[in-house]
């Protein structure tokens, strides 16, 4: 079992930024890929970014591409999703994730956290 806690979720006009963190506890967090979804009202969730194990892999839906960064330091047990540019397309609540395997595998443990809310103005 491992616990994972999201924070750094805000509100932001259009064009900010926001840094979001997840803290992990219960569990070797340097073993494994992780990764970030988010879920707006109605709609369904959805992957935003993942990191592998050592942090020398990542991936990124098309639509944050080029504007989201995944980075995580096994040393504190967190990762982060550096977010700029935001639009509101972007408001949503965001919830990190642990994979069983590689990211590739699309393979998730346990269950969802609370998740951080973000929240972009136009």
């Amino acid at each position: 079992q491992v616990q994972l806690v999201e924070s750094g979720g805000g509100l932001v006009q259009a064009g900010g930024s926001l840094r979001l963190s997840c803290a992990a506890s219960g569990r070797t967090f340097s073993a494994y890929a992780m990764g970030w979804f988010r879920q707006a009202p109605e709609k369904e969730r959805e992957f935003v970014a993942a990191i592998n194990w050592s942090g020398t892999r990542t991936d990124y839906t098309d639509s944050v591409k080029g504007r989201f960064t995944i980075s995580r330091s096994n040393a504190d047990n967190t990762m982060y999703l550096q977010m700029t540019s935001l639009r509101p397309e972007d408001t949503a609540v965001y919830y990190c994730a642990l994979y069983r395997d590689s990211f590739d595998s699309r393979r998730l443990f346990g269950s969802w956290g609370q998740g951080t809310q973000v929240t972009v103005s136009s």
